[in-house]
Order: structure tokens, then sequence, then C-alpha cells
């Protein structure tokens, strides 16, 4: 197959009326996706109808199975070198998966992402490249923060947002697919472990720019997304994180709980965190030292970023485990 072509995965559920802006924004890209999968997660306002209208191939679930069912999926039938993950609200620069794919053959990197501005707010950013801390919260860096130096400069990544990303199909073979216990949410971060286990790093380039609704299909503080985040921020610790980390993990699982309470979703996370210890058996074994040793450079430096992100929930985080483990 040709090294440049570039397959685009959608998936979707719902939201009808995002499906045919982000497809025909896909057409006048200055490398267009040779085929679009969009893949309906059991959509009831016609979103699956809506994109083969627009031309795009459609694979129905049939149901809500989740962002990482449905991707993986996408995956599967891609016929390309390249394979680009978008959602549905997402607005890409004409030149987006151009700029990717010339910084990742260039680079030698696995995957590539751009730089994702909050649609609704001149100059602020969504983010740029994930990061995760020794407590099993991550953060996007960037996001909330207007634009500036520390963005502007192309850097290796081992984790990136699921948003707007361009990926080697050749990677899921060499570090899987979404892990789709995981269902949605933390499913692009479990993927960032992966691909530091397996050596696999990817790159931030400024250059490709983007626009993030964000949170189009639930909201940002929705009680499935709280469930769905709480239950599975525990599910990683215990299936990737070192004991000596449990402070870590404590401190900023329950300084979560907090934020969510106040959002009003308090009820949502106590549930999430019930439904994951009840599926602690399932995990408990598949810990193994020697991963917790690979990933603790990487987690160092994540907390470097998290360390100095300008938010209350970091602060915090940061002051309560300041003398913790190292």
């Amino acid at each position: 197959m040709p090294s440049d072509q570039i397959t685009a995965v959608v998936p979707v559920w719902n939201r009808r009326d995002l499906v045919a802006p982000l497809l025909a924004g896909l057409r006048p890209q200055t490398l267009p996706p040779v085929e679009v999968i969009v893949v309906d997660n059991g959509s009831t306002d016609g979103a699956a109808d809506a994109a083969a209208d627009a031309g795009a191939c459609v694979l129905r679930m049939g149901a809500n199975l989740g962002f990482a069912a449905a991707v993986n999926r996408g995956i599967r039938a891609a016929r390309s070198a390249w394979i680009a993950v978008v959602n549905n609200d997402v607005e890409l620069a004409p030149d987006y998966f151009q700029v990717l794919l010339r910084a990742a053959q260039e680079t030698g990197a696995w995957y590539a992402t751009g730089k994702l501005f909050a649609a609704a707010r001149d100059g602020v950013l969504d983010g740029a490249w994930d990061v995760l801390s020794r407590g099993g919260t991550a953060w996007r860096c960037g996001h909330g923060e207007r634009d500036g130096p520390a963005f502007a400069c192309g850097r290796a990544i081992f984790s990136a947002p699921w948003t707007a990303a361009l990926f080697r199909a050749a990677l899921f073979d060499r570090a899987g697919l979404l892990d789709e216990s995981l269902v949605s949410y933390l499913e692009d971060v479990e993927f960032g472990i992966r691909c530091v286990l397996s050596h696999s790093p990817g790159v931030f380039v400024p250059e490709a720019v983007a626009w993030h609704r964000g949170s189009a299909t639930l909201g940002s503080w929705h009680p499935e997304t709280v469930r769905l985040m709480a239950r599975n921020q525990l599910l990683v610790v215990a299936r990737y994180f070192a004991p000596q980390w449990a402070w870590h993990a404590l401190v900023a699982q329950s300084l979560w709980g907090l934020v969510a309470l106040r959002h009003g979703a308090g009820r949502a996370w106590l549930r999430g965190k019930w439904e994951a210890l009840r599926e602690l058996r399932n995990v408990r074994g598949t810990f193994r030292p020697e991963t917790a040793k690979t990933l603790e450079p990487w987690l160092a430096e994540n907390e470097q970023f998290v360390r100095a992100a300008p938010h209350h929930y970091w602060r915090l985080y940061s002051l309560l485990t300041s003398g913790g483990a190292k």
C-alpha cells in the first residue's frame, strides 16, 4: 500500500448535526484520506444515515459499545498505512493531516498529534499531549491555558489525545488496540502506557492545528463520564502502578472525587470506584514490578508537567505528595 495514504476513522454516537460538517471538512484537506470510516455506536438520531449520505463507509455497531470498541472496529477495517482517528466535534485546519504525516515520517514517530484549540475560546488551548500522574489521574497539557512558547516547539510524546491523531497502522500490531474493557475515557492514556512499554514514541506537532468543542455528546461532568473515569483511573493504577505510589493514588483520586462532588457528580464518582473495586479480581496478578520500573522515568517526567500546571487540583496534589514516594 502507498506509504502516505490515510484512512480516517470517526466514532459516532448521535449528534447528527456534527457529522456532516466534520466530513465536509475532511474533503479539502491538502492530503485527504483515501477512505473515511464512520463507526456508529447505535445512534438514534440518524447520525449514521447522515454519514452514509455524505459518502462515508458506515459500520453500524448496533448499540453503544463505547469509544474503544468503535475505534477498534474502524482500525480493523482500515486499509491504509496510516490511520487518523478524529472525533465528531473537531474542525481541522486544511493541512492538518499533511503536517502530521510529514513530521511523523521525518522523526520516525509512530504517531502524531497537533495543537488543539478550544473552539469557543479564542487563543485558548483544549490541549496538546497527555500526561499521567503517579496517582492515576491524567492531564491534557495546556488545557485551559492561552497558547504560548511552551507549546510552540515539537517534542517526543508517549500519550496523544485521540481527539485528532494520526497513527501508523503497524503500531497496532506492536502495541495492541484500545482496551475495550475500559469502554470510554482513559483508554487513550492506557494505550499511551503500552506505547511506553513497547518503546513506541509519538510526536507533538504544533504547526498542525485543530479546534475542539470538547465533550459535545455528554458534557464534561455528565454522571456517565464521571463514573467511567473514576472506574478506569483505579483499574489503570491496579494494573500498572507500583505499591509505593499508593499515597499518590489516594491523594489524586480523592481530590478528583472532591472536584466531581463540586460539579454535582459525587454519586457517580462513588459508583465508578465501587465498580472498579468489584473488578479488581480481574486485574489482580497482572501487575509486574518490571512494568512499573519501565514506567517510572516517564511518570517522573509527567509529574514535572503536572506540578507546573496552573490549576488548583494539581497544586494540591503536588503539595500533598511532595514528601511521598518518588
